[in-house]
């Protein structure tokens, strides 16, 4: 299986989040993602290659324009107002506030265009958001003409990252993008598959209204668990899209014959839907020892995630996103994909 790594992802680091009453630098790190890289040559995945430039223009298939187009003027913005350290926002438009009116200042835009202050901005951070987005394109391709799987290695992640917001560590949904590419490429449907602990809210955000684009979500249960506020069980779809997006909240405590079995049904139903790509989006946050989540996965459970979705023998897609235990990081990641190799 052939990786695509950009070494620009390391410009987005020191930047800080708010969490859980502090501020504290942040768990979405650049040794995460060379630690996997360094996984996947130890284990001889296969061959590690850089992304091709891609136009930004595939982004605005499945987000607003005017998002996608504030997003490399935040750290110029933030400078010219006299800011260093993070850049991110302090208030949102939500119930009772106006969201209709764009406004003008980059502390308000910040708040505009997010739903937390978990995805902050430093000056390398635009170059990574772009090559991670230039990653998955690029490992998107080689499906598209061929491959039986690939895997992008993207930095940041995105599956938090809606139509017109980030959050999340997330700012462009790279699994929703290369999902689209594959739609304006030949393919009839495409299944999202996503094993990440925490809700890939802006993936169902982004789809929810399309049949063409099946949605399945195995993650801790939005009552007690970020990111709160989608993600529930029936949260189903919603016009076309009726049907086709499926969430399997779970709670705290979680293993994997709990976890494994929301995966089997995921599973069925996507071979039920029948699309003709499925792109995985892999988070590892599921392990019993990361530092932000709540399951109980084992490092010798990844690999049997990796059998069950070959099994489905469909053109695959894997797409980074969580995973914080970074010493382990690679080795579950990995663990994913050497078992869809074998199986």
């Amino acid at each position: 299986m052939k990786t695509i790594f950009s070494p620009l992802h390391a410009g987005h680091a020191g930047q800080m989040e708010l969490i859980s009453g502090g501020l504290v630098p942040g768990f979405e790190k650049p040794s995460r993602a060379e630690y996997i890289r360094a996984r996947v040559e130890a284990e001889k995945l296969g061959p590690i290659l850089p992304p091709a430039e891609h136009d930004i223009a595939a982004a605005r298939r499945v987000h607003a324009a005017d998002y996608i187009d504030f997003l490399p003027t935040v750290w110029p913005e933030w400078e010219k107002a006299g800011r260093s350290g993070s850049a991110f926002g302090f208030t949102w438009p939500t119930r009772g506030l106006r969201a209709d009116v764009r406004p003008k200042t980059i502390d308000a835009l910040l708040g505009y265009y997010s739903f937390d202050a978990g995805a902050s901005f430093v000056a390398g951070t635009w170059t990574a958001i772009k090559s991670s987005f230039d990653v998955a394109l690029t490992a998107a391709g080689l499906v598209k003409d061929g491959e039986r799987a690939a895997f992008a290695l993207c930095r940041p992640p995105g599956h938090h990252a809606g139509a017109a917001f980030m959050g999340g560590y997330c700012f462009i949904n790279n699994a929703a993008v290369a999902a689209q590419f594959f739609r304006d490429r030949g393919a009839a449907k495409v299944s999202i598959l996503d094993v990440d602990y925490h809700h890939g809210n802006g993936t169902q955000e982004i789809f929810y209204a399309r049949a063409d684009v099946q949605v399945l979500n195995l993650h801790g249960d939005p009552m007690t668990e970020y990111p709160f506020f989608l993600g529930h069980a029936d949260e189903k779809g919603s016009g076309d899209g009726e049907g086709f997006n499926v969430n399997y909240p779970m709670p705290f405590g979680t293993a994997w014959d709990g976890w494994s079995a929301s995966l089997e049904d995921a599973c069925a139903r996507l071979e039920a839907y029948r699309p003709d790509v499925v792109v995985v989006s892999l988070g590892v946050d599921t392990f019993e020892k990361d530092p932000i989540s709540q399951f109980k996965l084992k490092s010798e459970d990844y690999p049997k995630i990796g059998r069950r979705i070959a099994k489905l023998g469909l053109p695959t897609l894997f797409v980074m996103e969580g995973g914080y235990a970074v010493e382990e990081i690679g080795i579950n990641a990995v663990g994913v994909l050497t078992g869809f190799e074998q199986g």
